[in-house]
């Protein structure tokens, strides 16, 4: 039987730091703090917990700021950045390298590709 953890279904044989960081805005080292606060093991597999420990997983992952809150909040930082024209949401509006990168090659096609947000001021 899977696992589930805030909606989301997992396998049981899947580590429980995998199946942490599949949520938008949970990294490794996220991970790993929310593991040692519970007291788990590093190569536990999620179908391994209790069904008590996945329910305070799941307690802990309500409270946090993560997937479509988290890149809510990552777009409204950029359209905040946008609307007081600094020079990082004029390099964001154009679809440019925002963090200084060189431009002389290559990097205006890619940074277009990554940054796909509506590029008009």
């Amino acid at each position: 039987m899977p696992a589930i953890l805030l909606t989301k279904h997992f396998p049981d044989t899947k580590l429980v730091a995998h199946c942490l960081t599949s949520f938008f805005g949970i990294g490794p080292a996220i991970a790993q703090r929310i593991m040692a606060k519970h007291h788990i093991y590093q190569r536990a597999k999620i179908g391994e917990l209790p069904n008590q420990k996945l329910l305070d997983i799941t307690a802990d992952l309500t409270t946090m700021n993560i997937e479509n809150d988290k890149r809510r909040e990552i777009l409204d930082n950029i359209k905040r950045l946008r609307d007081i024209r600094s020079y990082r949401g004029i390099r964001h509006a154009m679809g440019l390298p925002v963090r200084g990168q060189n431009t002389r090659s290559g990097q205006i096609k890619t940074s277009r590709r990554l940054n796909r947000i509506e590029r008009k001021l």
